[in-house]
């Protein structure tokens, strides 16, 4: 369906705040440069701001022209917040175009400069017309990528501050096609936890590898046999991945060395199935090691939890997406995908529902997916996004009709 008018005319607006956003990309936390931009646009629209939360964190507020009915139970108004995030990677840029980024080691490579620009089109367009009853507290949110910044935001009072009865959020998906959007209700996104494992042994010189005991060979060994905890300790049914991302031991070609350190990640939807996967990998560390005349230590790090849409939400979603885009653009069957989130903070405090925009059916404008040095938004899909932020805020906060 056609973007209004309004949204248009400035789409190229867009498409400038969200290339200077990508040729300046800054860190978890470090947001500094790019929370003065977003706030210095919302205070030009006559939108209230506020900052400091997370350190960089911004919030807008955008009430009304018309009276909220009451919420059930309470008084005030009804409010809806919009999420995007805004920190880049740890990741050089291999792309060439002028608005490459600046700073080396620093890079856009999972679209937050877009969606960024994408918020900031829908608060330009509800700033000015206002066609809706109640409010709107657009969340601009620091440190997704690392250091959960979705939750020192509610950690810090974002929630108490700003009451929301729903909250949405949304993530460019390279690979769908451009424009459409992708929900579903439950698993939408995985939990993720990291795992370190140390294994201790015995070191010896390589010509003589019976006088010590090998961590190297016992390692590769756990490689294996972890991949085991997913195909013979969950049912087939459960959806759930361990991967070994990392594989350090010895800096000699003629040393085996006493110590060898694996680590990787840890993905499923189910907190029950997470805990048992870790006592499965903490037991079968230490049995196969002892095998190997060898010690073996896990340790995990706490990631996100899963992103669980609520139905009712996700509900609204699709809908909205149809009047958006069309029937024919909107995957309401789409598969749980075992990335995480922190947008899952948000939905375990209150009723809400993610959602994917397509980035390009060939993996985008760039040719490739997220976390890749060659990767890009699409500044084809701002305006589709844009005008569904504002769909959605004048669908859920339409006036009451009399009765």
């Amino acid at each position: 369906m056609p973007t209004r008018n309004r949204i248009a005319e400035f789409s190229d607006d867009m498409k400038a705040w969200r290339r200077d956003i990508h040729k300046h990309p800054e860190l978890a936390f470090e947001e500094q440069r790019t929370s003065d931009l977003v706030a210095d646009k919302l205070a030009g629209w006559g939108i209230e701001v506020h900052r400091g939360l997370a350190r960089t964190g911004v919030v807008g507020v955008i009430d009304g022209q018309r009276p909220a009915p009451a919420r059930a139970g309470g008084t005030g108004l009804r409010a809806i917040g919009l999420r995007a995030d805004m920190d880049a990677l740890p990741m050089a840029e291999s792309n060439d175009f002028a608005h490459r980024s600046v700073y080396d080691g620093k890079m856009h490579a999972c679209g937050h400069d877009g969606h960024t620009a994408i918020l900031l089109g829908a608060a330009r367009y509800l700033a000015e017309t206002r066609n809706f009853a109640g409010r709107a507290v657009l969340i601009f949110q620091p440190a997704e990528e690392s250091g959960g910044g979705a939750k020192v935001m509610m950690e810090e009072g974002l929630f108490d501050s700003f009451p929301v009865d729903e909250v949405y959020g949304l993530h460019n998906m390279p690979g769908l096609p451009a424009g459409h959007i992708a929900v579903r209700p439950g698993p939408m996104l995985a939990s993720g936890i990291g795992f370190e494992i140390t294994v201790t042994g015995q070191g010896s010189h390589a010509a003589s590898p019976h006088l010590g005991r090998d961590t190297i060979v016992t390692a590769c060994s756990l490689v294996g046999a972890i991949q085991t905890l997913r195909a013979r300790r969950l049912g087939p049914m459960e959806n759930a991945v361990i991967s070994v991302t990392q594989f350090h031991a010895g800096d000699s070609h003629n040393i085996l060395p006493e110590t060898a350190e694996l680590q990787g990640t840890l993905r499923c939807f189910r907190p029950e199935v997470q805990d048992q996967l870790c006592r499965e990998m903490e037991s079968l560390t230490k049995e196969l090691c002892q095998a190997y005349g060898a010690t073996g230590r896990v340790i995990f790090h706490a990631g996100y939890p899963p992103v669980i849409n609520h139905p009712a939400q996700a509900r609204v979603v699709a809908e909205v997406a149809r009047q958006t885009v069309g029937e024919a653009a909107v995957v309401s069957d789409v598969e749980p995908v075992m990335g995480s989130e922190d947008f899952a903070y948000f939905l375990e405090e209150k009723p809400g529902s993610y959602l994917f925009l397509g980035n390009g059916a060939d993996s985008g404008p760039s040719g490739c997916t997220l976390h890749n040095t060659h990767y890009d938004f699409n500044d084809d899909i701002l305006a589709t996004g844009a005008e569904f932020w504002v769909r959605l805020v004048e669908s859920r906060l339409a006036p009451a009709t009399a009765g």
